[in-house]
């Protein structure tokens, strides 16, 4: 699928169609513990983040604010 993430565990998926699909992964990039958001269309990667484990605490802690 994604050459830069294959090595990373599979830790969500969210399903949008038939073509569409975002994979959350996690994994080591450059010695640091990361955290991969990737959209894929067709298998292939369109867009993404790639967050260190501190900067994912933030994103999650802003998404449960405006979330609840």
């Amino acid at each position: 699928m994604d050459e830069l993430t294959d090595d990373f565990e599979i830790i969500g998926r969210i399903v949008r169609d038939a073509e569409n699909e975002c994979l959350i992964k996690k994994g080591v990039y450059w010695k640091l513990d990361v955290i991969d958001v990737r959209w894929f269309k067709n298998d292939k990667p369109t867009k993404g983040i790639r967050l260190n484990i501190e900067e994912a605490r933030n994103l999650m802690n802003i998404l449960k604010r405006e979330l609840e």
